[in-house]
């Protein structure tokens, strides 16, 4: 009976020194600093709700462009208590809904890069600074109206 107790205690002791030791281990290591750009900077990365965007052709809805994006911006020059968020989404609607070049059939061939440069250009110039640092594409799909379920 002896026997038992002791190697219970032991084991106790065994199980709360490893975990005071994994967790002293895991503060003693220094955090990542925050991203920065070329000018030093402080970026901040904020992820945009996911959007529905209707592709229309010959008089009808032929499917939808489900767009998740996210971006980095410069915390600083933030004038307002508004995020980019809403422009960003309301600039990503227009591009999509309005681009003539997007073949909603053949999607990946569509030029990402381009579209986020653009809508980060044009949602800095809308905000008269340079907020937004980059536009990054979580998820760019088309989805037939067939495919869409009733």
């Amino acid at each position: 009976m002896i026997k038992l107790i002791a190697s219970c205690a032991w084991i106790c002791l065994l199980t709360a020194g490893a975990s005071f030791a994994m967790v002293s281990m895991k503060f003693d290591h220094q955090t990542a600093p925050p991203a920065t750009d070329s000018s030093g900077q402080t970026l901040e990365y904020k992820k945009l709700p996911v959007i529905n965007v209707p592709m229309i052709a010959d008089g009808a809805v032929q499917g939808y462009v489900v767009a998740e994006l996210g971006y980095t911006y410069n915390q600083s020059l933030v004038k307002e208590a508004l995020l980019p968020d809403v422009y960003l989404l309301d600039e990503t609607f227009r591009k999509i809904y309005s681009d003539t070049t997007l073949d909603f059939r053949h999607l990946e061939k569509y030029d990402v890069n381009a579209l986020t440069k653009e809508l980060a250009q044009k949602v800095n110039q809308r905000l008269q600074a340079e907020v937004v640092k980059d536009v990054l594409v979580q998820e760019l799909n088309f989805f037939p109206k067939s495919d869409i379920l009733r």
